[in-house]
């Protein structure tokens, strides 16, 4: 009992310089990243940015159908294309952020901000330079192609949502930790390696959707459109080039 009455205060002492001791509490950096794990900034849901551009189209009547015939598929198909809309899309990830050392453990924190730009090239309709603006035929090609115009334009603020929710769900306002000067490169090599295939397919995807505009129904109905002048416009080249 008296060497237990003894130990005790020695035992209170030790306790005390080891809660004081520098190397066991957490350091600066420490607490901030276990802040931002505890979701202090949950509120401010900047951790993913997405921007979608379109940047417009032009007309382009300057190429004859059999031209556009090629540049669409290949001449085996039998058919003739005689307008076409061209999209080319641009896709481009950043990554921002503060990061914060911890010299005491050799590691670094990073909250990561993820900008992402979707965009298209300013997109190409092409009217075959067999029929003349102003003309029914024109007018008749120029609507079906403004049509898979309509569904490119529709399509980014879809994939907007759908981008913002999948990468929303990665980068939620966790820290990367990570050895020193390590952090923002290991979170670029994901975006490279994971994030940009996935947003090259997702904007490609939008080419999936304009089959349904180029069905043989409607391929059908433009040969039959005003009065047969399509078929009669075709019918003189093909005459002429033979």
């Amino acid at each position: 009992m008296a060497k237990a009455a003894l130990l005790a205060p020695l035992l209170s002492c030790l306790m005390g310089m080891a809660m004081a001791n520098p190397a066991s509490a957490a350091t600066p950096a420490a607490e901030r990243c276990e802040s931002w794990q505890a979701g202090s900034h949950a509120s401010q849901r900047t951790d993913v940015k997405v921007d979608v551009y379109d940047n417009g189209y032009r007309i382009d009547n300057s190429l004859p159908y059999r031209t556009l015939t090629r540049m669409k598929r290949a001449a085996a198909d039998g058919g003739f294309v005689l307008g076409l809309t061209r999209a080319e899309s641009r896709v481009a990830v950043s990554v921002e952020g503060t990061i914060i050392g911890d010299p005491a453990t050799g590691t670094e924190c990073l909250r990561p901000l993820v900008n992402v730009r979707l965009s298209y090239e300013p997109i190409v309709i092409y009217v075959g330079r067999e029929f003349e603006p102003g003309t029914c035929a024109y007018r008749e090609i120029l609507a079906h192609e403004m049509r898979h115009l309509k569904a490119y334009v529709d399509y980014l603020p879809k994939v907007e949502r759908r981008v913002l929710d999948r990468m929303a769900q990665r980068f939620d306002g966790r820290p990367v930790v990570a050895p020193q000067g390590q952090a923002l490169r290991r979170v670029q090599q994901e975006l490279d390696r994971t994030w940009m295939p996935f947003l090259k397919r997702e904007m490609a995807a939008a080419k999936a959707r304009q089959a349904g505009i180029d069905s043989p129904k409607e391929y059908a109905r433009l040969g039959k459109v005003c009065r047969g002048e399509v078929q009669s416009l075709i019918g003189s080249t093909r005459r002429s080039n033979s």
